[in-house]
């Protein structure tokens, strides 16, 4: 079996050489793209290993003429470029598989007997997909397993359960999927589930038949249909009320929704990208996320990292953001290295939101157009406060309103839900559960707290005396 290798990174190329050598691979190298057409047009080979950025050329770009010369020969491309456009090129490529530099020489040598297994079975063949408009910015290396599992999915309708703390960017990860993907064509419509009262919750998601209940004056067209052909996102999905879990499991299983109020199935053809910030598998647990609907959802996990786990791309960030500053009409402004470098050693808690709040404002309040750390700290300091200082409900809810973005005309009732759980929860172990003593501790009676308990899927039984 014999395996063309197209590297001019020599050093890189005896490495990978002696390691395909090891799998039992004749290795045949070459430095340029013209040289690989010279030795395909002459050889046959069992796989390609390709770099992207060659002497004479871009390796991606060239794979038409691969393809002609070899349709069903599996190529594996590797890459120091990593950026998600540059994993969406070679995933577009029909490649077998993307590797960004550096990468695990033993895992690359299985993939090739892999790649060479499979085509044995079977011929390649990929539909083509454009790529625009790519939302994620970051070439760590926790940033290039998001983008190479973004790429398994694009030419799928796989579910895909989005993790990662608030702020990370999950939405984002949904609107790549949908814009690269073969849905691309279709609606995106997102959902923050967190944000919707619970008892308007169905009615949202899956819509509701005029005189459904009061208030309903006319037929409304939920989210599942309004994504109909194409993404469906559902934000905050471990904050979904139980009721509503049980009727979006359905929903999930027959690939259609009856709409509240309502006697017919209507079919509906979405892809489901879900996402939440919190830990779903104690809640399974605890009783309050259904384990079925789990597993529903987490056909394909992708963890988001925490920017303090991608420290290395805060620079690029902070430049990205300071040109979409320009772009919407702020001062234009250039970030220095060592700026960069201030700005990578900040905790950023907040995570991708708040580093970019942080550059809209500096875009805002610099007066220079060089921006270095001399600009930037006296602006951390001002947002920096003693881990003892105690934030205030002021500023609790003015975060919080920063962060979840409620629809208009829903601001009370879905502030007032946030409000409302922690407080019952403290309340229940201040008590031991117990309700009686809980409505007493609170001034409610106790019938209004056990329907808020309802509503808010708080089980009091799970919750003891701290």
């Amino acid at each position: 079996m014999s395996v063309l290798l197209v590297e001019d990174d020599s050093s890189i190329a005896l490495v990978i050489t002696a390691a395909l050598e090891a799998e039992g691979f004749g290795v045949t190298h070459c430095d340029s793209i013209a040289g690989r057409d010279r030795l395909l047009a002459a050889n046959r080979y069992q796989a390609l290993v390709t770099d992207v950025m060659l002497t004479d050329g871009d390796g991606i770009e060239t794979i038409g003429t691969v393809r002609e010369l070899a349709p069903a020969m599996p190529i594996i491309i590797l890459s120091a470029q990593n950026t998600l456009d540059t994993a969406v090129r070679a995933s577009d490529t029909g490649a077998f598989e993307y590797f960004p530099k550096p990468f695990d020489i033993d895992e690359l040598a299985r993939t090739v007997r892999q790649a060479v297994g499979a085509a044995q079975a079977r011929g390649d063949g990929e539909e083509e997909a454009p790529v625009a408009g790519l939302p994620l910015v970051g070439r760590s290396a926790a940033m290039q397993a998001v983008y190479r599992m973004i790429t398994r999915v694009l030419r799928n309708d796989l579910t895909v359960l989005v993790l990662g703390e608030s702020g990370t960017g999950k939405e984002l990860v949904a609107e790549a999927i949908h814009q690269l993907g073969h849905r691309k064509g279709g609606p995106f419509v997102a959902v923050n589930t967190a944000a919707i009262p619970a008892d308007l919750i169905e009615s949202e998601l899956f819509g509701h038949e005029k005189g459904a209940f009061t208030g309903a004056v006319a037929r409304h067209i939920g989210k599942f249909e309004q994504a109909n052909g194409g993404t469906l996102f559902l934000d905050e999905i471990g904050d979904m009320p139980m009721q509503a879990q049980t009727r979006l499991l359905r929903a999930l299983q027959s690939g259609s929704v009856r709409r509240v109020g309502g006697r017919e199935e209507v079919r509906v053809d979405v892809r489901i990208v879900a996402a939440t910030n919190r830990d779903l598998e104690p809640m399974i647990a605890a009783g309050t996320f259904r384990e079925d609907l789990f597993y529903r959802l987490n056909v394909v996990p992708i963890r988001l990292p925490a920017l303090r786990e991608r420290s290395d791309d805060i620079p690029a960030l902070a430049r990205h953001f300071l040109q979409l500053a320009a772009a919407e009409g702020l001062p234009r402004h250039q970030l220095t290295e060592d700026a960069g470098q201030l700005l990578s050693r900040q905790p950023w808690r907040g995570n991708v939101r708040e580093l970019r709040n942080f550059i809209y404002r500096l875009a805002l309040l610099s007066r220079e157009e060089i921006i270095d750390a001399a600009v930037v700290s006296p602006q951390l300091a001002r947002v920096e406060r003693p881990e003892s200082e105690p934030a205030g409900l002021d500023a609790a809810v003015a975060h919080w309103l920063a962060d979840n973005h409620p629809a208009p005309g829903q601001v009370y009732d879905t502030a007032l839900a946030a409000f409302e759980r922690p407080l019952f929860v403290l309340a229940l172990r201040e008590t031991g559960g117990n309700q009686l003593r809980a409505a007493q501790l609170l001034g409610l009676n106790r019938n209004t707290l056990r329907k808020r308990l309802h509503d808010l899927a708080i089980d009091p039984g799970d919750l003891s005396k701290a």
